[in-house]
């Protein structure tokens, strides 16, 4: 009996849990917040004694910097790594491909696509230079290089890999399987940990099937960034950027506009880093500006503004890569911004540039040229005058009888200097 209990516990503890399996979610682009959450993902999965650490992918691309350190972290991790691909509609395209391709175990799920993996100038460019066609050679060789010694690494199809590179070759899950580029297709991370039960990764057999799911969340510094890296944020930033310099040089001394401003732009330029911008898109954008501030000054009847509205919306729609569907930025944000842009130049700008160049209406300057009877006889010495509904004195190097019109040409305190009314 003592026997048979014995049997029956050990039987009891091999059919629990084996372990726990770390988890954390990568959406949107690859920057260096992304690079630094793998990289401390894979400290704490390891730290923690979890059977293997999943990445579920979902990507545009992002910046070759930190895809190079987030490769060097897959290649040194202590715990098995795993990239999945999901949910249904996800992408792993560019920079998710090189990593998906340096992960342990490349998984994806039903529905989702993996490749186009040709580097992007970030930035734009301008067609025919002759140095930029060398640079965008130079990173095509360098890309698929790179991502040729990731697939011989682990295993994976080298010559697909390669063509994902130079040709922007893009797959779907089946097809990937097919390929050998990646070595499971499930439909959910449960099937997903069942499938991982058993394989070999680094001499070490996974024991997944009862494993359970440990997340490892994001940081909120890490949030925060890895939220901003899209192009809606960037467009929207840009904007605030306009607006509040633009602000704050039609209306000088406001200071809190150029500040804000300020800090967008900054923002904005960190971000055109990562994210394909388009130099002609960003031109017609810039072209829209001057347009109507140009239209504020001449008298064109609203011409200038409707050319304007035009350039500012085919200039948004532009912006970003048009080839990647992630980087298009909607209508329902291009139609509002351009409107509002339209209003802000027109009524804001217009109104403070107007506001500026009145004639002053209140102050000493405005009593300068004006005419007015001298109350008593006025000469170099003394004198005085009514203007304004005040008395004043006055001074005139020529004298002047009582009576006679004066004309004010300067003010000196509370004296002002004439001369005859002519």
């Amino acid at each position: 009996m003592a026997i048979l209990a014995t049997l029956l516990a050990c039987r009891t503890f091999a059919a629990g849990p084996t372990g726990q399996a770390g988890l954390i979610s990568i959406s949107g682009a690859i920057g260096p917040a992304t690079a630094s959450y793998i990289e401390r993902a894979i400290r704490e999965a390891a730290a923690g004694g979890q059977v293997c650490l999943i990445i579920q992918l979902d990507t545009p691309g992002g910046l070759l910097d930190s895809t190079k350190e987030i490769v060097q972290s897959l290649f040194s991790s202590p715990v098995p790594t795993v990239v999945y691909v999901a949910p249904a509609g996800a992408t792993a395209a560019s920079a998710g491909c090189f990593i998906t391709l340096a992960a342990d175990v490349a998984a994806m799920a039903q529905g989702t696509s993996i490749g186009a993996a040709h580097p992007v100038a970030m930035g734009g460019g301008v067609a025919g230079q002759k140095p930029d066609e060398v640079m965008d050679k130079k990173l095509e060789n360098f890309a698929a290089s790179f991502i040729e010694s990731i697939a011989a690494r682990r295993r994976r199809n080298v010559d697909w890999a390669k063509a994902s590179v130079r040709e922007s070759a893009s797959i779907t899950s089946e097809k990937a399987l097919e390929l050998g580029v990646i070595e499971i297709i499930a439909t959910d991370l449960p099937d997903l940990l069942k499938q991982l039960d058993g394989r070999r990764v680094n001499g070490r057999t996974l024991e997944t099937a009862s494993a359970e799911i440990h997340p490892i969340p994001m940081y909120a510094r890490e949030r925060i960034f890895q939220r901003l890296w899209r192009p809606e944020v960037m467009f929207v930033l840009m904007l605030v950027a306009l607006y509040g310099i633009i602000g704050e040089l039609s209306n000088p001394g406001s200071v809190l506009p150029g500040v804000v401003g300020g800090i967008a732009l900054v923002l904005a330029l960190y971000m055109a880093a990562i994210l394909p911008v388009n130099i002609a898109g960003l031109a017609l954008i810039l072209l829209s500006l001057g347009l109507f501030v140009v239209d504020v000054f001449a008298p064109t009847h609203g011409v200038l503004t409707v050319g304007g509205i035009v350039s500012f919306f085919l200039g948004s729609l532009m912006l970003f890569d048009r080839a990647e569907p992630l980087y298009r930025l909607s209508l329902a944000l291009i139609i509002p911004a351009t409107l509002i842009t339209a209003a802000f130049f027109v009524f804001v700008f217009g109104a403070g540039l107007r506001a500026q160049r009145l004639p002053l209406k209140v102050g000493r300057e405005i009593m300068l040229g004006k005419t007015a009877p001298a109350l008593t006889p006025i000469n170099a010495q003394s004198g005085k005058v009514f203007v304004e509904g005040e008395y004043w004195n006055a001074v005139s190097e020529a004298s002047i009888e009582e009576g006679k019109l004066v004309e004010i040409t300067a003010v000196r305190g509370l004296t002002l200097e004439v001369k005859p009314k002519t």
